[in-house]
């Protein structure tokens, strides 16, 4: 907490951050201002909705400190950059950038909230840098709906390879370094995410569809088109990382790509051994590598998946049950900078213990439980609880009896 101590002028946000914080990492089933109010001792959860509400604090600043807190502890020269979005699926119309839109989180269309977040993937373990809300035209082109979510005057629409643009160009003016950018179809199919890329010499593998028209020696063709050109012998069978059940062997062919301008430029193609399944993915650095390289590249990606179930399973990143702007980026930096404490200790655990024979390596899962059980432990007293109990039900008879009366009230 002693890294975003100083955005906050007074003492008494000072320490309640720390309160929400340390919620977000609790074991409550459910994490909101009212549950965290209440594990944290305090009698109502005004405070709470303040903080995150009207307090004078900017969540941008704390994000600049929570990317200099990873890269401090996270950092190596081979770090990856993975970008990707997420959606939280809402009710109702208010909640600021929600719509009817696609989301993984459902796997179908629904009433949701969706955020492009970028993870910092080192060798040491990885934590989001970066977020950006993603802001549909339905809510840029109608001004009265983005003040009343408190947006400012000139937000604009954003495409979500535009906001992942974004905070690569922010990472890299910070004076931060990273070697490679990666992420799926969604920021491989736009060109101008990865020319944005090339004049920064970022090198990036990113997915794209098995329509996408690449351009080689020979002429332009769709990437489905080069697989079936692959010859036996240029397939390598190679690892795309650990997963939690070993190593992921895939099949891989690279293909190089004509291109006037300087750099190396390739198309890797992944097998699935079992199903045949092929991926695509457009490849760039301004030098070449090797095969193994862009494979270890592209193995990354499941970071960022790690990070979004990790993230809203242990510190809370989807529970934000907020309306404006200001309080849904306030949310998810604190989330963010509660799982990157996670990381941090595993790393430092990692590096300062060898795990024993018979033992897995520590995970953030078991570092949460044991913070939690051994280092914070609230105890709340019975009366707390009591007094808890009937401020939710006044609450609660409050907000029935406005919403009968509206209800009775003639149109």
């Amino acid at each position: 907490m002693s890294q975003i101590a100083g955005r906050f002028r007074r003492v008494e946000p000072r320490r309640r951050v720390r309160q929400l914080v340390l919620g977000l990492l609790s074991d409550l089933p459910r994490k909101n201002c009212w549950s965290i109010a209440e594990w944290a001792g305090e009698s109502t959860p005004d405070g709470m909705q303040h903080l995150l509400g009207r307090a004078k604090w900017d969540a941008d600043q704390v994000r600049d400190d929570l990317r200099g807190y990873v890269l401090e502890h996270l950092a190596d020269d081979q770090a990856v950059l993975v970008v990707d979005e997420t959606g939280d699926v809402k009710k109702g119309t208010g909640t600021v950038g929600v719509q009817r839109q696609y989301t993984g989180t459902a796997g179908r269309i629904e009433n949701a909230q969706v955020a492009v977040y970028m993870v910092y993937a080192g060798q040491r373990g990885h934590a989001a840098v970066d977020r950006e809300l993603y802001i549909p035209r339905s809510w840029t082109s109608d001004p009265d709906r983005c003040y009343a979510a408190g947006l400012r005057e000139e937000t604009r629409f954003a495409t979500k390879p535009e906001l992942a643009a974004r905070m690569v160009t922010r990472f890299l003016d910070a004076g931060h370094r990273a070697t490679w950018v990666a992420g799926d179809e969604v920021y491989g199919g736009d060109p101008k995410l990865r020319t944005a890329l090339e004049v920064r010499g970022i090198s990036y593998v990113l997915a794209v569809a098995c329509s996408h028209g690449v351009t080689t020696g020979a002429g332009k063709f769709r990437a489905d088109s080069l697989a079936k050109r692959v010859p036996k012998r240029a397939w390598q069978r190679l690892s795309a990382g650990a997963g939690a059940k070993g190593h992921r062997f895939y099949d891989w062919a690279v293909i190089d790509l004509a291109h006037a301008g300087p750099g190396s430029r390739q198309l890797l193609i992944r097998r699935n051994r079992s199903t045949g399944e092929l991926a695509y993915y457009r490849c760039y650095s301004p030098r070449p590598v090797p095969l193994t390289t862009l494979v270890r590249v592209a193995g990354s990606r499941w970071r960022v998946e790690e990070f979004f179930q990790s993230g809203k399973g242990l510190a809370a990143l989807d529970e934000h049950q907020v309306r404006r702007y200001a309080s849904w980026s306030r949310w998810v930096t604190l989330a963010m900078l509660a799982y990157a404490f996670l990381a941090v200790v595993r790393a430092d655990e990692h590096a300062r213990s060898p795990t024993p024979d018979g033992f897995i390596p520590l995970t953030c899962n078991e570092i949460q439980r044991l913070f939690i059980t051994l280092v914070v432990r609230p105890a709340p007293d019975v009366a707390h609880r009591l007094s808890w109990s009937d401020w939710r039900r006044r609450h609660q008879a409050r907000s029935r009896t406005s919403h009968y009366w509206r209800r009775s009230v003639p149109a």
